[in-house]
Order: C-alpha cells, then sequence, then structure tokens
C-alpha cells in the first residue's frame, strides 16, 4: 500500500512539474520546452492533462499539439507553445497559479516522505537549495575569476589613459570578434579573461605611444541550461555564463527527496563531463567539483541511491544516502559522529531481509573491530543515550519549585533536599501530606510512606523528618481542589504518561542529577500541571498489579465529608491522621464524634463478609491510634444533618417587606406572611400568585408531551385525503393548529398552585401551605379589570361593572368570531381557578359572578377537527401559564 502510494504521489508530482515549467516559461521569459518535456506531458491521460490545465488556465491544445499541425506550420510563424502574457492582470493571476502550483508540489513531496517523517528522521541536506525561487533574474554579482571563458554577448570595458583618454564599452559579437575602435576587430571568443586582459593592453601599447589600458568586463551574457530528473522544478532557465551547478540547483527551488545529491551530473553534448557531490559542499565546504555551466548544459538529478538512518546520540541524526560508505564508522562519521552522551554499549541496527522480515542487531562499540560492521541499504541505526538514570538518585515531583533527580547520598533526609517551605514549595503546595514512593525488593515492588512536609522542613532531624533511601519518589501535592493542581516541569510530563504502567522508574535522556541542592544545571521544560489524582495514578496502579492471595492492595478508600475524596496508597506508617491528611482534610461539614470503616474479609466456604467498624475521629484518642486498617478498607466521613441545608422562598408584590427568606424546615405560607409584616393596604389577595418549582416542572413535561401529540396530529391533518371542497377548510384548520402548536412551544411553565390566600388570611388553616425551597408569592394591587381574550373580534381588558355577566363581557369585546366555541366557554379567576358557567338549574340559581381580576376564555371551535381531543387542555393549560405571568407582571 505505501508502494502505491508513493507512485500515485511520485506520478501526479511529475505532472504537477511538468505543468510548472510550462507556467512558469510563460510568466518569466517565454522560454521553449523543450520536445522531451512536451512528450512527458502528452504522456498523460487526456483527463488528467485537462484537469490540470484547467486548474491553471492553461490551454491544452496550444500544450500538447498535434505533430500534424507542427508540421503545417511555416519558418514564419512563431514556436512559441505559450503565449507571454502582455497585460500586467493576466502576469498577476499566472503568479497566483504558479504559488498554487508550488503548494501542490510540496503536498506531494510532503506524501512521499511521510514514512520517514513518522520514524522521526529527515533526508538530510535537502533545505539547502529547497524552497521556491524569488526571481528567475541571471545572477550578476558574482566576482570575475581570471579563467573566465569570453563568449558572444559579454561586455567589455576599456579605459585608455595616459597621453589619451578614453572610454568604451564593447559587446563580443556573435562572430565572436569585439570591434576596437581604430584598431578593427580582435577575435576573443574562447579566451580567458586574464588572456584577453593581456591581449588588448598589449595591442594597446603597440599603437598608442604613452597610452595604457585598464580592461574589466562589464554585463556579461546570459545563456540557456535545463535542469531536469528530480528537481524541484525540472526545465529551462536563464541563467549568468558566471553560474556553476550549484547555481542552477538553487533557481530550480532544489532538489525533491526522491532525487540523488551525491551524484548531480552535468551532462554536455550527451556526455557527462562532471559529477558534483553536494555532500562535499554540506559537510566539508569543498566546492571544487561545482563546475562552471556553458550554453545548453544540463543538470541532471538521478534517483535516490542507497540511504541508512541514523538515530540516537550523534550530532546530526538523519537519513543518509550512502556513496563509498561501507562500514558503521564511516556512517557514523557522516552523522557526525557520536554525541558527549552516546553509550557505546547500545548500539542498535534494525535491519529489513527483503521480503522476509525485520532484524534487530545489538552492538557494543567499545568492542574492538565493532565500527567495522557492514551497513546496507535500508538500515536504522540507533545509538542509546547514557543519561538515562538508573541508580545514584531520588526524585521529587509535584508542587515543587524544582522538581526533578537529586543525587543521593547515605543519611540524606527529607529537610536536605526541600530546605525551605517558602522558596522551595510552591505557593498551593499541601504542607500536611506528601508521599515517599520506595521500591522495596529485588522485584521492584513498591510501599509509601505519609509525610508531614511542614514538620520535616520545619524540624530538621526530627522523626518526621525521614530518611530518603536510593530511588525514592518524593509526591508533593497541591492543596487546590480545581484542576490544575501542582506544578510538574519535564520530569513530570513524561510520568503523566505512563499513569497505567505499574514501572514507576521514569526515563528522560535530557535529564541530569544535582551534585549540590542549588539545582543548577537542570533542563527545565515547559511547566504543566497535574492533579492530585494524577499524581497518584501510577502509584495506586502498581499497588493494584502487585496484590496477591492473602496480601491485598494496599489502597484505601475515602468517602464523604473530605476535601478530595477518593482511592489513597495505604502508608507504611498508617494512621487516622495521615489517611485524613491524603484526603485533604476534614470539611467544616463533617460529622467528628466518629467515622465509620467498612471492610471485607473472606468467610468461610469461599464467601464474603463486610464488617462495620465505628471509628471517632479524634485523631488523638487511643482508640483511633490503635485502629490498624487494612487494603481495600473504606473510610466514610459522615455530614452532619442538615449542615448544608438551607430552604430559600421568596415574596413580592404587596407585603410591608418583600425579598427572600430563609425557611426553617416546616415553616408554613401564613408564618412567611407574617415575618414579611403582613399585607399592605393595596393588596388584592383574591389574585395572589403561589409558584413551585416542582409543578412548574410537571406542567413542563406536560406542555412537551402536549407538543409531541400536536405534532402527531398536524402531520395526520396533512395527509388526511380531503374532497376539493374541503381542501380550503382542511387549510385553515392546519393553519390554526400550527397557531396553538407555536404558543405551546413559546409557553414557559410558571408551576402555579391555586389557593384561597383570603380565607388563609382570614384564619382558615386548612388553606396553609407548607413551603419548600424554591417556592414564591406575588401579591399584585387591586385589579378591577375583567378581560376578555381567545376567540373573540376584539380581546380587551374591561372595568369590572358588578351585575355584568359573561355573556356581557363578551359583548363589550364584540362577541365571538366565526372560529369561537362558544360552548365552551370558561372564565380564569384572579387566584388562577377556572370556573365553567352551565347553562341550566344549577347555574341559575348558583351565586357564581364575574369578580374583578377574572379572565374570560373563548376556546376555539375543534369540533371539526380530527381528534383533537387534547386541545383543549393544551389552551387550558397556555391561558393559565399566560394569566399567572400576567399577574406577576403586574406588580
Amino acid at each position: 500500500m505505501d508502494a502505491c502510494k508513493r507512485g500515485v504521489a511520485g506520478f501526479a508530482l511529475q505532472a504537477l512539474a511538468t505543468l510548472l515549467i510550462l507556467l512558469s516559461a510563460t510568466l518569466v521569459s517565454a522560454v521553449q520546452p523543450t520536445a522531451a518535456q512536451i512528450q512527458q506531458f502528452n504522456a498523460m491521460s487526456d483527463s488528467q492533462k485537462k484537469a490540470l490545465a484547467a486548474q491553471f488556465g492553461i490551454n491544452v491544445d496550444s500544450l500538447g499539439g498535434s505533430s500534424a499541425s507542427s508540421t503545417q506550420q511555416t519558418s514564419t510563424q512563431s514556436s512559441e507553445i505559450v503565449t507571454p502574457l502582455d497585460r500586467q492582470s493576466d502576469r498577476d493571476r499566472s503568479q497566483e497559479r504558479l504559488e498554487e502550483l508550488w503548494a501542490e508540489i510540496e503536498a506531494l513531496q510532503a506524501m512521499n516522505s511521510e514514512q520517514d517523517e513518522e520514524e522521526g528522521l529527515k533526508p538530510f541536506g535537502y533545505d539547502l537549495f529547497a524552497g521556491k525561487p524569488s526571481t528567475f533574474t541571471p545572477v550578476m554579482g558574482i566576482p570575475i575569476p581570471g579563467d573566465y571563458r569570453v563568449g558572444p554577448g559579454d561586455s567589455v570595458r576599456i579605459q585608455l589613459f595616459g597621453k589619451e583618454n578614453r572610454d568604451y564599452e564593447l559587446q563580443v559579437d556573435r562572430s565572436g570578434h569585439l570591434q576596437l575602435p581604430e584598431l578593427g576587430p580582435m577575435s576573443v571568443a574562447g579566451l580567458t579573461f586574464n588572456e584577453l586582459r593581456e591581449q588588448i593592453q598589449r595591442t594597446v601599447r603597440e599603437r598608442y605611444i604613452g597610452v595604457e589600458s585598464a580592461v574589466t568586463l562589464g554585463e556579461l551574457r546570459s545563456m540557456q541550461v535545463f535542469v531536469l530528473g528530480e528537481a524541484r522544478t525540472p526545465g529551462s532557465y536563464t541563467v549568468s555564463s558566471l553560474a556553476t551547478i550549484s547555481h542552477a540547483l538553487y533557481v530550480s527551488g532544489g532538489v525533491l527527496e526522491s532525487g540523488s545529491l551525491r551524484n548531480i551530473q552535468l551532462k554536455r553534448n550527451g556526455k557527462t563531463v562532471a559529477r558534483l557531490d553536494l555532500y562535499d559542499l554540506l559537510l566539508q565546504g569543498d566546492t571544487s567539483n561545482d563546475q562552471a555551466l556553458q550554453p545548453g548544459d544540463a543538470v541532471f538529478i538521478p534517483p535516490l541511491g542507497a540511504t541508512v538512518g541514523v538515530d540516537g546520540e550523534v550530532l546530526r541524526p538523519a537519513i543518509y544516502e550512502l556513496k563509498q560508505e561501507k562500514s558503521l564508522a564511516q556512517v557514523l562519521n557522516l552523522a557526525g559522529g557520536l554525541a558527549p552522551t552516546a553509550k557505546l554499549s547500545a548500539v542498535q541496527v534494525t535491519r529489513v531481509k527483503p521480503g522476509i522480515q525485520r532484524q534487530i542487531i545489538d552492538l557494543d562499540l567499545g568492542q574492538p573491530g565493532q565500527t567495522n560492521f557492514g551497513v546496507l541499504a535500508g538500515d536504522r541505526i540507533k545509538v542509546a543515550s547514557v543519561n538515562d538514570l538508573s541508580e545514584g538518585f531520588v526524585r521529587l515531583e509535584g508542587a515543587l519549585a524544582k522538581p526533578g533527580d537529586y543525587a543521593w547520598r547515605p543519611g540524606l533526609r527529607i529537610s536536605d533536599v526541600v530546605r525551605s517551605l517558602r522558596r522551595d514549595l510552591m505557593p498551593e503546595a499541601d504542607l500536611n501530606y506528601a508521599l515517599i514512593v520506595r521500591e522495596i525488593n529485588k522485584k521492584r515492588d513498591i510501599a509509601t510512606l505519609a509525610v508531614n512536609l511542614a514538620e520535616a522542613v520545619s524540624q530538621p532531624g526530627s522523626t518526621a523528618d525521614l530518611n530518603l533511601e536510593e530511588l525514592d519518589r518524593l509526591l508533593v501535592f497541591s492543596r487546590s481542589r480545581n484542576q490544575s493542581e501542582a506544578h510538574v516541569s519535564g520530569v513530570i510530563g513524561e510520568q503523566a504518561e505512563l499513569f497505567n504502567q505499574a514501572d514507576t522508574a521514569l526515563g528522560n535522556k535530557s535529564r541530569q542529577v544535582n551534585t549540590g541542592m542549588s539545582h543548577e544545571g537542570y533542563e527545565k521544560e515547559e511547566s504543566r500541571l497535574l492533579t492530585r489524582y494524577e499524581l497518584l495514578a501510577s502509584v495506586i496502579e502498581q499497588l493494584r498489579q502487585q496484590a496477591r492471595p492473602g496480601e491485598p492492595q494496599q489502597v484505601i478508600e475515602v468517602a464523604g465529608q473530605v476535601r478530595f475524596p477518593g482511592e489513597y496508597p495505604l502508608p507504611l506508617n498508617q494512621g487516622l491522621e495521615n489517611i485524613l491528611a491524603a484526603a485533604g482534610g476534614l470539611m467544616d461539614s463533617a460529622y467528628t464524634l466518629n467515622a465509620e470503616v467498612s471492610r471485607v474479609l473472606p468467610g468461610e466456604g469461599g464467601q464474603v463478609e463486610t464488617r462495620i467498624f465505628d471509628l471517632p475521629l479524634q485523631v488523638e484518642s487511643s482508640e483511633a491510634i490503635s485502629f490498624r486498617f487494612r487494603g481495600r478498607d473504606h473510610l466514610f466521613i459522615k455530614p452532619i444533618p442538615d449542615y448544608a441545608l438551607r430552604m430559600v422562598v421568596k415574596i413580592e408584590g404587596e407585603v410591608l417587606f418583600p425579598g427572600e427568606y430563609t425557611l426553617a424546615r416546616g415553616e408554613s405560607l401564613s408564618q412567611l406572611i407574617q415575618r414579611a409584616g403582613g399585607l399592605t393596604a393595596a393588596a388584592f389577595p383574591e389574585g395572589a400568585v403561589f409558584r413551585r418549582q416542582k409543578l412548574a416542572e410537571i406542567e413542563r413535561e406536560r406542555l412537551q408531551d402536549a407538543e409531541v401529540r400536536l405534532n402527531r396530529e398536524l402531520a395526520a391533518l396533512r395527509v388526511t385525503e380531503t374532497s376539493s371542497q374541503a381542501a380550503a377548510a382542511r387549510q385553515e384548520d392546519v393553519r390554526q393548529l400550527e397557531t396553538v402548536l407555536e404558543e405551546v412551544r413559546d409557553a414557559k411553565p410558571l408551576g402555579r398552585l391555586v389557593i384561597n390566600l383570603p380565607a388563609l388570611l382570614a384564619g382558615d388553616s386548612a388553606q396553609d401551605v407548607v413551603l419548600q425551597d424554591g417556592d414564591s408569592l406575588a401579591i399584585p394591587q387591586f385589579n378591577q379589570a375583567v378581560s376578555v381574550i381567545g376567540e373573540v373580534q376584539f380581546p380587551s381588558s374591561h372595568l369590572f361593572q358588578d351585575g355584568l355577566d359573561v355573556q356581557d363581557y363578551l359583548q363589550l369585546s364584540g362577541g365571538a368570531n366565526q372560529q369561537a366555541d362558544d360552548e365552551r366557554v370558561y372564565v380564569v379567576r384572579a387566584d388562577g381557578s377556572v370556573w365553567v358557567p352551565e347553562d341550566n338549574a344549577w347555574f341559575a340559581t348558583s351565586r357564581e359572578q364575574i369578580a374583578p381580576g377574572d379572565t374570560v376564555v373563548v376556546p376555539l371551535d375543534i369540533d371539526r377537527l380530527d381528534k383533537l381531543e387534547l386541545f383543549t387542555s393544551v389552551s387550558q393549560i397556555f391561558y393559565q401559564i399566560a394569566l399567572g405571568a400576567a399577574a406577576v407582571g403586574s406588580l
């Protein structure tokens, strides 16, 4: 698959490069592509040629050209394949296309080198000439060497001084002659600059007595050369007559990574006249083989030869092309030799046996003859580092000013590596708890020790100032509760990538051990932060992995009212104080009389049993001191009952002291009104709006359910087949139903609970309400209006008039419209209750009458809609919410 990808990328790269030849020729000096280049373009399929040419605005017919049409051209016709651009705007567009084409080539080149980049190595030397040529102008600012060959087009400047003073600037003509005034033609083509100067000076002295001459070269001729093969932009280029092979490589954008840097060929008249090894230039600065070019020369870059990759502790890790190098020593010399940190006994060669498998060969360069090991094409050589420490150090990690590795010595204590709580620790460091992680056997099993940093550092040599052993890790945590808790540098950055690995020995080849406590020489990388749990992750994982039958994992879980609940290592110096310190200490809501420890133990018959222990939280009590925790214990810190419970209600409107009040458990609405100073004289208790969050949630669910059902009914209504006569009516039904659906979507549940506040104020305890957290009561001012809404001619509000009934108020609003259902008219009372008037004997004798603040609702006639019984309930919910919100808004 990789070979296929490289093949496709290589073909596309070659095609784009060919198109770039033609486009660049158009952009600069209309240089004519060669027949071979046109043949290369014609070799592509028609679709490929059209796609590439269309992308960059090139005429395919003018590029390809048939042989038949070519033969019909007369000698007087132009042979240009691409017409030069006359207008500046066209020139700018061509430049943009050229830039786009460069991007295409670079992307394909990146695809070709994708595999090597994944391995972390890049081919050596290709960035020397890589890049887009900034100009195609011939190079002029090069000193003229004495062996420069003069030819047609060169400009010669002659200054005569002495008896006569004259200045001439002459040009060598096509026949190779220089036309000297009063002296006649002089054949100079093929002469070196030194020979030309001597000949002119000699002639002047012979012809002019007392006259001397100074001869220099002015503007030099330009010439056309070709850069072909694996060039970034193969094609023809106009260069200075002083140009060399390296100049041609530069103007062509350099060498593709698929091309050779060690066998660049200069071809002249079909023969190879010189070869250039760019490694001589790159590694030794040797330009002796950088031959000067002549008109018509071709610089050919063959494909890349055999390569070897060198990685690790060498001065120049890269992929190198082989020429005459056969041994490991010669290849390492290409890479600049071994770095001072190279581990001679850990050199590894990865070799691919063609068609079989990969083979790994270990070498020890400290042994005689190992440097003569023969290398083959495709080998990958890696030299390991001696910087990976294995002994003689202790490691500090976490919230320290200078984390890292420190030299260990017998008798080393915590206070020797952390000398100051202020200077050596970060401000957020937890001074009550740190952890020592220690290897306890040859199997590299670990155990932990809890440390009180404040006591250890402030009391050097005390029992709290524990001795550190070789390879110990001291973890310092943060007391911060956010996600960014512990400051770490490069050492901890590697540890963060190894959380799930049991091996706690971390490697970092850039690490250096301090021989003193100043921590000089430690290579600090960009710092990052780890949480308390991240620092402990690898420790807890290893403790779990080293658990065995009869030896449970030395991990304890702390839950409840602590700052950092979770799992923590059970230290050798266990105790309730250390366990609580590991979890960040108790919170203020903790119940301090006792805690609960649950322990799972193996029982009889393969069963397990759980035991519960009550443990006093007084750390100095004899019971707490004598209690021994075991691995997998669960410590639960109980909360103080109702410690964090705070119920708040809100009362607003016409009370003496509106605002938010904190409730006692079981407090009632009447008590709240009394605490608020009672109602004002302008209060309208009949219109009080009492809201409860739980009821609002129920209403929200009902509205959502109603919306789903309405959507379903609306969909069914749209697809129901009807006669042509009923089509218009059906369309009106759909429109009305869409309006209702939009109202339901916009409705905000209020959570209103209907209460009889006047009765409650009159002393009826049955009307009292036990308050809950989040309840609110809004008491509006007296409302003299009666509102009429729904399907009436003019929905409006009217001043209450005693003696008027429902029909009277409907007539005041213009009466019901055609869509109204006048048999289902209902009244929403100011307190939110609903009254449905009925024209019967009961209603005739009823004392129910319209009151101030009431709202008459005329619903939509839904009898003609199919199976929409839910509409009435939806409308009722919506209007109740709307009226409740209006009551609150009137405060």
